[in-house]
């Protein structure tokens, strides 16, 4: 499979951990060169380590999406080392749960701000180089993580699947707009992944129905998703998949 994506630049948002460093590693092992965005910079030095000595390209840019300055200048840092960005892919999210009734206003506040404002300035600080990209004939991607949340119901993750509900949305529409001009947006919803996000739950009820579930059937795992992507994005240019749900076979 390795060459798929010779001469790529991708740009990897939550690159950090989870299905974001997954797909970073897959889309270098295939050829990308791979920026990879997200606040820890240690995590990103490792990871970046990690795919040169398995013989990738992967410049690590520390990032936090929910700043329009910090994603303008890591724009500019990836086009300057990298060259013109052809590939995004949304990674970064927050999983926060917890009875609507308690208020607790600054975990629906950094989930809105993570999955559904720092997406939207995500895309909007590379969309002059995917455009550009597209122009010259490249084929160019946007690839949003959203969720099974943004199709179900559940107790307690109101908040959460709102943001995913969104993010599904902002991308079908965001097509309207950009395939026309060349760019794919491929929206993702996932089943039960087992990443880090399951670690920040504190929510009781929450935590154990998700910990149940995982011991209960194969979930999926963040290669699993980062492989989806690959998938899409190596498709020829004419040829766009818009919308794949992923679910682990027994999760009903």
């Amino acid at each position: 499979m390795s060459g798929l994506l010779d001469g790529r630049v991708a740009v990897v948002t939550g690159a950090a951990s989870g299905i974001g460093a997954a797909t970073a590693r897959l889309l270098a092992e295939r050829g990308a060169k791979v920026a990879l965005l997200a606040r820890r910079g240690e995590r990103l030095e490792q990871l970046a380590a990690e795919i040169a000595a398995a013989g990738g390209e992967a410049l690590p840019v520390v990032t936090d999406v929910t700043s329009g300055e910090q994603l303008a200048a890591a724009a500019d840092t990836v086009s300057g080392r990298l060259g013109t960005t052809d590939l995004v892919v949304t990674g970064a999210g927050a999983m926060l749960t917890s009875p609507f009734e308690l208020g607790r206003t600054q975990e629906w506040e950094r989930q809105i701000d993570t999955n559904l404002t720092g997406l939207i300035r995500t895309i909007h600080a590379f969309t002059p180089q995917l455009l550009e990209a597209a122009s010259l004939g490249r084929v160019a991607d946007v690839v949003t993580i959203s969720s099974i949340g943004a199709q179900i119901q559940a107790p307690n993750f109101a908040v959460y699947c709102a943001t995913k509900a969104a993010t599904s949305h902002l991308s079908r529409n965001l097509r309207t707009e950009f395939g026309p001009r060349g760019v794919r947006f491929t929206n993702l919803e996932p089943g039960v992944v087992d990443t880090e996000l399951m670690e920040h739950l504190d929510d009781p009820a929450s935590s154990e129905w998700l910990q149940g579930l995982i011991k209960s059937i194969d979930v999926l795992s963040d290669r699993d998703i980062a492989e989806v992507v690959g998938y899409a994005v190596a498709q020829p240019k004419h040829v766009n998949l818009t919308q794949i749900v992923v679910m682990p076979t027994q999760q009903v």
